[in-house]
């Protein structure tokens, strides 16, 4: 049996080699971006008109004009005009290029219009402005081949509004890895089956279903009796170098029982065997390993408070590191706000429900529940406050990682 840290740093030693994919960009919402995007020109691409308005020389300002005709209007999307007089003005557009000739924006609100048959006049209403004011100057935010977005970063609809503001119709992203999810047991019937009164409805497969739904993840589901031979057959076609599946996620049969097959059916198919038994409660079977072609197994205990823990605590940093995504590993903390005592020297996932308080500290009340079978109990907690295996008692106001799943 290993400690939760040896645990940890082995699964992050055998990462799903990601490789970059290139995917239309309306499909990269929530993918790790794997290339740079820089601007393909200078943003802005042009002297930008940012308020509604006259355009003028400043200079003529500067040695006393206050009035000035109205010559044309500028609109976005007009190529530049140009002003023929510097004694005149051009009416311009928020979003339109600077007119030639002019370097200074004056907005509607410091002017007085006043209309002279078919000619326009504009007066200031007042004394003091800035020369080149209300102009978003050319290549003031970026220059022509500056890095705008970096790679790594998960992909928001800001970025893809960079990504499209510079032409990128496509972009290279993390490869997803795709899942097998296996549960197995006699006891475990379909969800639209009324089970009889030694049967249970299977819950484990739509749960991590829905968790790797929630992650942008695909995921097959099977279920397997507890035959050992179908055991057998079915995972080696599901672990095949050729299969499909980058991932398996198993559920169950991986403790000490008579029928928990799964260990030895792994070591028969030439699985390697990288851990079995965390120090951990709930979670103390977990089995990890990986296939000769790389394709990783996490074999996790069949209840399901323990399924819930060890995917949330293993399989999802597992996952955001293969995805480059930045501090996989990064937790909250959260403060425990009763005292709590747990004898036996194994780290202890504590079901909490969480609050905020006034000075936005995050708090941990402890949830009791009926141990890892106790799935019920998960919809009363916001996620799990991770004690250390070196202590036993846990005082009110100490500060522990918080695996957060709500």
């Amino acid at each position: 049996m290993i400690s939760l840290q040896e645990a940890t740093q082995i699964i992050q030693n055998h990462l799903f080699l990601s490789k970059p994919v290139e995917v239309k960009l309306m499909k990269t919402l929530g993918r790790v971006l794997r290339e740079e995007i820089r601007a393909d020109r200078d943003l802005p691409p042009y002297d930008r008109v940012t308020m509604d308005g006259i355009a003028i020389d400043y200079q003529s300002f500067a040695e006393g004009q206050k009035t000035f005709f109205m010559e044309k209007t500028q609109f976005a999307g007009m190529l530049p005009t140009h002003l023929s007089s510097p004694q005149y003005c051009i009416e311009v557009m928020t979003g339109a290029v600077l007119p030639v000739g002019t370097d200074t924006v004056i907005r509607y609100e410091d002017l007085e219009k006043e209309e002279k048959g078919e000619q326009t006049y504009f007066t200031l209403k007042i004394n003091e402005i800035r020369q080149g004011q209300n102009i978003h100057k050319q290549g003031s935010d970026s220059k022509q081949e500056d890095v705008l977005v970096s790679a790594g970063v998960k992909i928001s609809p800001a970025e893809i509004a960079v990504a499209s503001a510079v032409g990128k119709s496509s972009l290279w992203v993390s490869q997803k890895p795709l899942f097998a999810i296996v549960s197995n047991g006699d006891e475990l019937v379909d969800i639209e089956t009324k089970p009889l009164t030694h049967q249970i409805r299977r819950s484990n497969t739509y749960m991590l279903l829905s968790a790797l739904e929630q992650l942008k993840m695909k995921a097959d589901s099977f279920h397997l009796p507890d035959k050992q031979a179908i055991i057998e057959q079915k995972l080696s076609t599901i672990l095949a170098p050729k299969s499909v599946f980058d991932v398996v996620l198993l559920t169950g049969g991986v403790s000490a029982g008579k029928a928990d097959f799964i260990p030895k059916v792994l070591a028969d198919l030439g699985v390697e065997k990288l851990f079995h038994q965390v120090a951990q409660r709930p979670g103390k079977p977990f089995w990890f390993g990986k296939t000769k072609a790389n394709k990783m197994v996490f074999a996790l205990p069949g209840n399901p408070v323990s399924t819930f823990v060890c995917f949330h605590k293993y399989v999802v940093p597992w996952l955001r590191a293969s995805l480059f995504e930045p501090n996989p590993l990064t937790m909250p903390q959260a403060i425990l706000k009763e005292d709590f005592s747990f004898k036996p020297n194994l780290t202890y996932f504590l079901q909490v429900k969480t609050m905020i308080d006034e000075n936005q500290k995050l708090w941990a009340i402890p949830i009791e529940g009926g141990g890892s079978g106790d799935f019920a109990n998960l919809l009363e907690c916001d996620g799990f406050l991770e004690l250390p295996a070196e202590k036993s008692t846990f005082k009110a106001g100490e500060q522990y990682d918080f695996i957060r799943y709500r």
